[in-house]
């Protein structure tokens, strides 16, 4: 379990917002580097992927295909879809404006 914190109002005094469950996996691949994950929720193996991740992405042997491959798509793909959510957020925008009366 972990105890989420909030700021009331964004930036002022924390607060306990309430627990969640976090999943945390270790993995050392044979003499290898060791690799560590926590994940939000109770998806074991999500978190143990990570984790099995993290351990090849420390191996020199492994690192540059990983980001050639797997990192640098995945990390363009979230890219493309944050950029369309912000496109269509864009369209639905509203902007104020307030006439200011001139005081004599």
């Amino acid at each position: 379990m972990l105890m989420l914190r909030g700021r009331v109002g964004g930036t002022g005094n924390p607060f306990n917002l309430g627990e969640a469950t976090v999943v945390r996996s270790a993995v050392r691949l044979g003499d290898g580097p060791l690799g560590v994950s926590y994940s939000l929720g109770r998806d074991k193996h999500r978190s143990e992927l990570a984790a099995i991740f993290d351990a090849l992405l420390q191996d020199p042997l492994h690192h540059d295909q990983l980001q050639r491959e797997l990192i640098v798509p995945l990390a363009n793909a979230q890219a493309q879809a944050s950029a369309a959510i912000q496109s269509k957020m864009a369209s639905s925008k509203v902007e104020f404006f307030t006439f200011v009366r001139g005081e004599a």
